[in-house]
């Protein structure tokens, strides 16, 4: 692998781009005159390469958080391949041998949980757990018991249920009517307590979880289902929870007899440090949904799990012939997606790539922190293992948002030199502000290193 391509080789298949493929979160119309559209040729490690032969560094893994052992793992392809060739799928309502290996080793690492639902991605993981908390509402509590509540800044995935539970408003612009009984609580950014009314000081973290009581007893405790929450709030700012809240968060449920749903799309599989972010503070959900690093890209897969006393109401009448989880998901029943998974997990232990994912992180953290002493434009720098983030501001006394415009200017810098970062964007009105960082777990320093000299020149160059 050494980056080199001939630029008229792929002239075709940039033509073809730019003619035929309708690209997520772009405008396209300056790919009618102005540039090409960018082809991802290959990937190496962390590093991928476009159709002009330009090496970047990764620092996003994927553009979503998503390729947690680096690009180019063979070891995956085959295991995959091999799969295929013996049997590439059949529909969920029967087993298969990655399907059920895949289970049993996953679960072993979620003590409390005891059934895996496949689906085919985050946001269809999210809409079976809220059909779930739905059919448990019928079946239990005459239909009463049906609000799910979700958390300001927190995103769950594209489809209309999801974006209904959807705490980016930006995002889910121009997309309502919205499905009803979805109840929004407030965040838990200590950075911006300052913006929420009565919150205190001290002890932030308890009265931010409080809110969500307070919510819950102005809806009525009997009609609410469910709390679904990111344990570290992604695309809403890379919001790591503050002490106290998770346990207030869990004490909460509890009294009030409503299931913890705990959204891993991102977090999960390693990401925080731990297999699971939610693993970081001492909690135990009732469900537990996860997909892009998963199998860290090199196949489809999404998972639903769940307690085995939420798995127990889908079989406890059997006479009743709608009393069993009456759902499909079509892709779920590939075996790509477990057979990868699987090979993804050997990776991860063998390599040690949760204990690299923490000091990488603590490392990566301690340079981001030394960028803040240099550049007042950051105004504060959290995260958790390889999933940190850094927000801009223009008054560190004020916190006055840094323009959106300028964040992306801090982007597009660090991608002309050569290493790809993300950023809040097309979520919150006035808050697209932060950096956001996920570096392959497989991350070293001299990786780390590379990614913050690019930001110290972007935010040198864009803030002058």
């Amino acid at each position: 692998m050494d980056g080199t391509f001939n630029e008229n080789d792929l002239s075709r298949v940039v033509e073809a781009d730019r003619k035929n493929v309708w690209h997520h979160l772009i405008q396209h119309q300056p790919f009618e005159s102005a540039i090409d559209p960018r082809i991802i040729v290959e990937g190496k490690g962390m590093k991928v390469w476009d159709q002009k032969g330009k090496e970047h560094l990764d620092a996003v893994s994927g553009g979503v958080w998503t390729v947690n052992v680096g690009y180019g793992r063979e070891s995956i392809a085959n295991a995959v391949r091999d799969q295929l060739v013996k049997l590439n799928y059949f529909a969920g309502s029967a087993g298969s041998i990655p399907g059920a290996l895949f289970a049993e080793k996953l679960l072993e690492k979620m003590p409390g949980l005891d059934r895996m639902y496949y689906c085919n991605s985050g946001s269809e993981a999210n809409e079976k757990a809220f059909k779930m908390v739905r059919q448990i509402a019928h079946k239990k509590y005459g239909g009463k018991k049906h609000k799910i509540l979700y958390r300001d800044r927190d995103y769950h995935g594209t489809t209309i249920a999801c974006l209904s539970a959807g705490g980016q408003d930006e995002r889910n612009a121009q997309y309502g009517p919205f499905a009803p009984g979805f109840v929004r609580v407030p965040h838990c950014l200590e950075y911006r307590a300052f913006e929420q009314e009565g919150a205190p000081q001290e002890n932030y973290g308890v009265w931010a979880a409080d809110q969500i009581e307070k919510v819950i007893l102005a809806e009525g405790p009997d009609t609410v289902g469910a709390l679904c929450l990111e344990p570290v709030t992604a695309g809403g700012g890379v919001i790591t929870p503050p002490d106290g809240y998770w346990d207030r968060v869990q004490e909460i449920c509890k009294k009030y007899d409503i299931l913890l749903h705990i959204d891993e799309v991102v977090c999960g599989v390693g990401r925080t440090g731990t297999w699971f972010g939610y693993q970081q503070y001492g909690i135990q959900p009732d469900m537990v949904t996860m997909a892009k690093g998963v199998a860290s890209g090199y196949a489809a897969i999404a998972c639903l799990v769940t307690t085995e006393a939420v798995f127990d109401m889908f079989k406890d009448d059997p006479s009743d012939k709608l009393n069993y989880f009456r759902d499909i998901s079509t892709f779920g029943g590939c075996t790509a997606g477990p057979a990868a998974a699987i090979e993804n997990m050997r990776i991860i232990e063998d390599e040690k790539l949760l204990e690299n994912t923490t000091q990488m992180g603590a490392y990566m953290l301690d340079q981001l922190h030394a960028l803040a002493d240099k550049h007042a434009v950051i105004g504060d720098v959290r995260g958790k293992g390889l999933f940190l983030g850094a927000e801009l501001v223009t008054d560190r006394d004020s916190r006055a948002p840094a323009e959106e415009a300028k964040v992306q200017a801090v982007v597009g810098n660090c991608m002309a030199q050569g290493v790809i970062i993300g950023a809040t964007n097309r979520s919150l009105p006035g808050k697209n502000n932060s950096l956001c960082f996920s570096p392959a777990l497989i991350a070293t320093k001299d990786d780390i290193n590379h990614i913050i000299a690019a930001v110290d020149k972007a935010l040198g160059d864009v803030f002058a």
